[in-house]
């Protein structure tokens, strides 16, 4: 007599971000059912956009790039079919606020000194500066255990200040590269991310810093797109479908679903809780959180702001497809008429200016914001103050990322929880990398690999970073033994000097 074959596992996913969509897209055709909730109309998370009533367009919340060194936010977008959909910038342009411009590209050196031309040539730092900053780079890369040990509560700030920094290489150096990287300012930034940015984006691989820009929406790129993809693999993809509660049995050791908003229940054998830090805990059945220790160290992760200032010009004004701006209130501006062929309807401009971990900016009116913007690229390119705004947005996110405040490692949970069948997956989870696109993305795969190990089906999902260059990994790897390499630098170690000292 057959025998009907049991129902497949159901996978529950909550959270139709990036983590969420990772975790989808890898365990599709693997023998699973998958349904997806989503909350708002539309998928994406904060890597989104919103339709401008005027015209109708996407636009996108803030700017988002990715770099080479995002090994598996690369493998994602080439896994949904939408990797030709990135546009690589092999340069990074700096203006000055002499205005003079600057370019960071790879020259003839091997990694990790492929680099040093373009910074040797930067017009906007003296010689003195340049000086200061390679031996600050120098024990940076060469001080493995950065931000651990006696001083893992120092900050990235009181590192340089110990490492004989001052206040020009600092704020037109350091800040330039990490305030936009992390989303938080140095004087509250963990001593190990700010390492990570510099020797895995900058020092490891000749190619690992180069930016990978969107060529369209964020919006198109994880909104519909995703969506369809999804839906013609058989995933069961609810928006606008908000979760109230992970349900769990008596005593919380065993996952068994979801309750929805409206009441509706649903099943499930595992679930992935794929939403932000701090709607974690009020989505868990009381005797879960009992079982997953982890939820209190959520309540002392913290977020960071990012401001989108988007105007729409009746001329060019940039003549540029993206600046970085060393010194300003303004830190990136992205010409997206340049980058994406966007521009108000009879011709002009279209450019997207970021400012991130905008505390400061907290007590400004959207119209202040918008002012001091708009005299930054005045004194950065005199055309902007012959030319007339036709449209403007200017958009905070506060939560945009979690705050990489030092110890915050501490702070981040596994994948795995001690609930059979709850992961957890969120760039604030423990990734091994900051909150980016690329953490995002990891934490999924992490999720979904846990997930296969449940159902005796391992699989290596998580791909390897960037291959290091070969003299850059002997220096710079763990296994490196960097005895024989010596820096002779004009600066002592030295502590921070009390204010007004």
């Amino acid at each position: 007599m057959m025998r009907n074959p049991p129902p497949p596992p159901h996978l529950v996913i909550v959270g139709g971000g990036l983590a969420g969509l990772a975790t989808a897209a890898t365990l599709v055709d693997r023998g699973l059912r998958i349904t997806l909730l989503e909350s708002r109309p539309r998928l994406g998370g904060r890597a989104s956009s919103f339709t401008d009533p005027v015209t109708g367009e996407l636009v996108d919340n803030c700017q988002h790039v990715s770099m080479v060194c995002c090994t598996n936010l690369d493998d994602f977008c080439r896994r949904v079919g939408i990797a030709g959909l990135f546009r690589r910038e092999p340069t990074i342009t700096f203006l000055g606020p002499d205005g003079r411009t600057s370019t960071l590209r790879a020259g003839f050196g091997p990694a990790p000194f492929h680099l040093g031309g373009s910074f040797l040539r930067a017009k906007y730092l003296g010689w003195g500066d340049k000086m200061r900053v390679a031996y600050g780079l120098a024990r940076l890369a060469l001080d493995r255990d950065a931000g651990g040990g006696d001083r893992r509560d120092e900050s990235f700030a009181d590192w340089l200040w110990r490492h004989g920094q001052n206040v020009r290489t600092i704020h037109l150096f350091w800040a330039t590269v990490l305030v936009s990287a992390l989303n938080e300012r140095l004087d509250q930034m963990d001593v190990g991310l700010a390492r990570q940015v510099f020797v895995d984006g900058f020092l490891m691989n000749r190619e690992g810093f180069q930016m990978e820009v969107p060529s369209a929406p964020l919006g198109e790129l994880y909104g519909a797109r995703l969506e369809t993809w999804l839906r013609d693999r058989g995933v069961d993809v609810r928006l606008t479908t908000g979760v109230r509660s992970i349900d769990a049995d008596e005593d919380g050791s065993t996952v068994r679903g979801v309750t929805l908003r409206n009441g509706e229940t649903i099943d499930a054998d595992m679930v992935v809780a794929a939403v932000p830090f701090d709607r974690v805990g009020g989505l868990l059945d009381p005797a879960i959180r009992g079982r997953v220790p982890a939820i209190e160290g959520l309540g002392r992760l913290e977020s960071s702001p990012i401001t989108g200032v988007h105007l729409w010009f009746d001329r060019p004004v940039c003549p540029l497809d993206h600046a970085v701006a060393p010194g300003r209130f303004l830190q990136w501006v992205f010409n997206h008429t340049a980058l994406q062929g966007r521009s108000p309807k009879g011709g002009g401009q279209y450019l997207q200016v970021v400012i991130s971990a905008s505390y400061d900016l907290a007590w400004m009116s959207k119209e202040m914001i918008r002012d001091a913007v708009l005299a930054d690229l005045a004194e950065m390119w005199p055309a902007a103050e012959d030319a007339n705004l036709v449209r403007w947005w200017v958009v905070t996110e506060h939560g945009a990322t979690f705050a990489p405040r030092p110890g915050v490692a501490a702070l981040r949970p596994p994948q795995r929880t001690p609930v059979d069948g709850l992961f957890l997956a969120g760039d604030w989870t423990d990734t091994g990398w900051p909150a980016t696109m690329e953490g995002a993305v990891r934490s999924g795969y992490l999720a979904a690999q846990g997930i296969l190990e449940d159902l005796d089906r391992p699989a290596r999902l998580l791909r390897p970073d960037l291959t290091p260059d070969r003299l850059a990994g002997r220096l710079l790897t763990p296994q490196a033994d960097s005895g024989g390499l010596r820096f002779a630098p004009d600066f002592e170690e030295v502590s921070p000097e009390p204010a007004g000292g």
